[in-house]
């Protein structure tokens, strides 16, 4: 029998006499549990990435001050000596800063902002401290090399950064450097999480098993939750964990997994070193606009109100303009060449305009490049399905010129839009923007969609464009409402270069 089935056979007997009504369903699929030998709580793959970090960050922090010594000198002397001593302690002293900021934590490294944003705060501090050293002991140092070498770690630490984990990513597309997950809480939420976890790989998690509460347990028809075995109830955590091969430990909205049950859970999961993930259901309406604060002895969770309004909306709306306008006049010779292939291809004009709703429900008239015939909109009515709800979207439509199908797999169709952001009818990032039958049968929650400029992309586009269902792009228009931010917009355009690339979704 080999390790795999010993391990299942095990965690099947372990959990037949529970009492609960939980019992592995036999041919059930069974994922490998962790390769002998490996140290509880932290994956092998993670100690690897994590080493090749460190390693990456120093070879970074050299290059950096050798190029500064280069630059700033350009020759041999004297007094170049200790500037290229300092080059040689530069990979040392940034790797120890890197780690005092904590910038190599596990759950940091290979998805998220913060282990960046760490980077940032780094160079930015090692460059303050250094010159509040050199003033207080009225040291006297070349400002240039200072200049060019804190920084250009900082910009090739994150470059390196990067590269690992797009490195990281394309491996978690194979099925591997993923983290191994027991998911607490009731059947629909775990069935939930298990679907949205398979469709975006990237983020590194791997549901392997499920625990439940009592009630649940008894009323489920099978021992499986969307194909992830249950192993047990709420008590059985640690069991599932060690049985499954599991680091991490998921605990979703769950009325019985209270505080004090979560704290216990957190005591017994402290020794063998696995992660504990918490995803209340308010962070579904929240989630950064969150904090902590105490109040009379007790941690109080606040929700801030989402910024829809004020100087940073203004930030936004000046960024947007600025930067529609830029790439209007660096763009000015594609978009002519566009035009004159469209109007080539098929007779008609180059532009197609269509009135769309945008923000606190005004209408606009957006523009795009032609992609469809002339009398695309008479036949619609021949491909209208309700099958993904609202959003009318046909893949492999007819109605789609051989032009028109290559502008919309590169987004190239959408160029025309800057018009419209220029013209403050939409943004650069933002809610997708909708046709006026589609805002008529809005529900409320729906509606809160308008409360921002629609944009040219968006969350919805960096997350899988049309292959998207309909409630999947509503909550993703609703998450940027909730949370957006400059540094959000940033994010997203920076990710929309890859998504356009691929062309995944775009039909």
């Amino acid at each position: 029998m080999s390790g795999a089935e010993t391990s299942t056979a095990t965690t099947g007997a372990a959990y037949a006499g529970t009492g609960r009504g939980v019992r592995r369903a036999v041919g059930a699929p069974v994922t490998p549990a962790r390769p002998a030998g490996e140290r509880p709580g932290m994956p092998v793959w993670l100690r690897q990435y994590r080493g090749h970090a460190v390693l990456a960050d120093a070879a970074c922090g050299l290059v950096a001050g050798v190029v500064a010594v280069g630059v700033r000198f350009g020759e041999v002397t004297p007094y170049v000596a200790p500037y290229a001593v300092a080059s040689a302690l530069l990979p040392l002293a940034w790797v120890c800063a890197v780690a005092l900021n904590r910038a190599y934590e596990p759950r940091l490294l290979g998805l998220g902002s913060e282990e960046f944003r760490r980077i940032v705060q780094c160079g930015l501090a090692l460059t303050a401290g250094l010159a509040v050293a050199a003033y207080s002991t009225k040291t006297e140092i070349a400002r240039g090399y200072v200049v060019l070498a804190l920084p250009l770690a900082t910009a090739l630490t994150l470059l390196a950064r990067h590269g690992l984990r797009r490195a990281v990513h394309r491996r978690r597309l194979r099925g591997e450097c993923m983290h191994r997950v027991v998911a607490v809480g009731h059947p629909e939420g775990v069935a939930g999480l298990v679907r949205m976890l398979r469709r975006e790989p990237r983020h590194g998690m791997q549901i392997v098993a499920a625990c439940l509460p009592a009630d649940d347990c008894c009323d489920l028809p099978s021992c499986d939750v969307a194909g992830v075995p249950v192993l047990g109830g709420l008590s059985d955590v640690p069991l599932a964990v060690r049985h499954a091969g599991a680091d991490t430990v998921a605990v979703l909205a769950c009325r019985e997994m209270d505080g004090d049950a979560l704290g216990r859970l957190a005591w017994r999961l402290e020794k063998s070193h696995t992660q504990l993930i918490v995803a209340p259901a308010l962070m579904d309406v929240a989630g950064p606009r969150t904090t902590i604060r105490p109040a009379a002895g007790l941690p109080l969770l606040h929700v801030e109100h989402p910024q829809l309004v004020g100087v940073r909306r203004l930030v936004k709306d000046l960024f947007d303009r600025l930067v529609a306008a830029a790439l209007l006049v660096a763009l000015a010779p594609l978009l002519l060449g566009l035009a004159v292939a469209v109007r080539a291809g098929d007779p008609g004009p180059a532009l197609f305009r269509q009135t769309r709703v945008g923000r606190d429900g005004r209408e606009f008239t957006i523009l795009k490049f032609r992609t469809m015939v002339t009398d695309a909109e008479k036949r619609k009515i021949e491909l209208v399905s309700d099958a993904n709800g609202l959003l009318f979207k046909v893949r492999r439509d007819p109605r789609v010129t051989p032009l028109g199908a290559w502008l919309r797999r590169h987004s190239l169709d959408e160029l025309p839009q800057l018009i419209n952001v220029l013209r403050g009818d939409m943004s650069l990032v933002g809610p997708r923007p909708p046709l006026p039958e589609e805002v008529a049968c809005y529900g409320d929650d729906v509606r809160r969609r308008l409360l921002v400029r629609p944009g040219m992309t968006g969350l919805w586009q960096v997350s899988g464009r049309s292959d998207l269902s309909w409630e999947e792009s509503v909550r993703l228009d609703l998450r940027y409402v909730e949370h957006w931010s400059l540094m959000l917009d940033l994010q997203i355009l920076w990710k929309t270069w890859s998504a356009v690339a691929r062309g995944a979704g775009a039909y």
